[in-house]
């Protein structure tokens, strides 16, 4: 699926779930949790071959292959026998976690299973973005260099 066809089926996913921005602002809330100073529609919306933008090729580094990771998680819950389609779906689907900011350990609790495999994707993620070096050169990657 290219990035066109991917971005439209996430468009209509948030119409059909009647555009849910707290399901889509969980993640980013997660990532806050684990570095505080970020800004994660900026710093990880174009960067190496699998944030933000899909993703192909092999990761340039620790950081892109938390993005690589995060992304096939996301599929994995997509295919799970406990997510119906479309109405789980990774984007749009709620979940129920903490934020300890001043441990900044995420941590989860009353999810079905569904919810709680989405929460685990964001959560392993999230602590993957604290623990992996952020290297600038790695931002606005040409797609060439990810095939």
């Amino acid at each position: 699926m290219d990035t066109m066809n991917a971005l439209h089926t996430v468009l209509l996913l948030c119409f059909v779930q009647g555009l849910n921005y707290k399901a889509l602002w969980q993640f980013r809330n997660m990532i806050v949790c684990t570095i505080p100073d970020s800004w994660p529609a900026l710093d990880f919306a174009d960067y190496g071959c699998y944030c933000g933008k899909g993703g192909s090729g092999t990761p340039v580094d620790d950081l892109d292959r938390c993005c690589e990771v995060h992304d096939r998680c996301y599929s994995d819950a997509m295919q799970h026998d406990a997510c119906w389609p479309i109405l789980d779906n990774p984007y749009t689907e709620i979940y129920a976690y903490n934020c300890d900011r001043e441990n900044r350990v995420v941590s989860s609790e009353d999810n079905n299973e569904c919810e709680q495999f989405i929460c685990e994707c964001d959560r392993i993620a999230a602590h993957c973005f604290a623990e992996s070096e952020y290297i600038p050169e790695h931002e606005h990657l040409p797609s060439d260099h990810c095939k």
